[in-house]
């Protein structure tokens, strides 16, 4: 039985072109489906919590205790956006008072919430707990799309990520990215407000009348 030219060319077009839409699809597999301007790579604040554990008595710490705890927060490079709490069962104002002394040094205040930390603190010993936030973007930088045909007009697997990245690693306080700044802030504002409020304030040279003088010679 002969072949016939034409369907021997049928078939070899119609292997062709199935060959072209497997690899069109195959393309496609990776493309974006985001389609909005909210980008798919949002930070995450991750929380850790360090911990050091004191002994205490009832003048609070000995003097001993405090270098421990001096030289400990030194060596943590306790910093701002650090949170800081004491773990005591006794409830001592006294040890409070020691601790909050000696972190005052790098501008940190006491927390009235503790978090729960492994083990059991007995009473005689106090835990000291710096809670410690970074701010990360998991899944950055994200090349996946790996074709440059966009059907769907959905923004890029990467988009938002040097943002993001940038905003994760620049913030002070990486808990702001969960929860904004509270109503410290509005102190701020208006410390840094008293010049302007002064300059804008303050009587104008020429308010109270030009100078009388005189040409004539006395």
């Amino acid at each position: 039985m002969k072949t016939r030219p034409y369907a021997s060319a049928h078939r070899a077009t119609g292997t062709a072109l199935a060959l072209s839409l497997g690899l069109v699809l195959a393309g496609c597999g990776g493309m974006p489906t985001n389609r909005s301007l909210y980008s798919v790579h949002q930070p995450v604040v991750e929380r850790t919590n360090y911990t050091l554990d004191v002994s205490t008595g009832t003048g609070g710490l000995s003097q001993p205790e405090q270098r421990r705890l001096a030289g400990w927060f030194e060596a943590m490079d306790l910093k701002y956006g650090d949170r800081l709490s004491i773990d005591d069962p006794l409830s001592s104002s006294a040890t409070r008072a020691t601790v909050a002394a000696l972190a005052s040094r790098y501008g940190i205040l006491l927390n009235e919430d503790t978090p729960q930390t492994p083990g059991y603190v007995q009473a005689g010993t106090a835990r000291i707990v710096i809670t410690r936030s970074k701010a990360t973007v998991p899944g950055c930088p994200d090349w996946s799309a790996n074709s440059d045909i966009n059907l769907t007009n959905a923004t890029s697997s990467n988009y938002g990520c040097a943002t993001n990245s940038n905003l994760a690693s620049m913030v002070a306080d990486p808990e702001h990215l969960i929860k904004g700044a509270d109503q410290t802030g509005a102190t701020v504002i208006m410390s840094s407000s008293k010049a302007i409020d002064a300059y804008r304030e303050a009587a104008t040279t020429g308010s109270g009348g030009l100078a009388k003088t005189s040409s004539k010679e006395n």
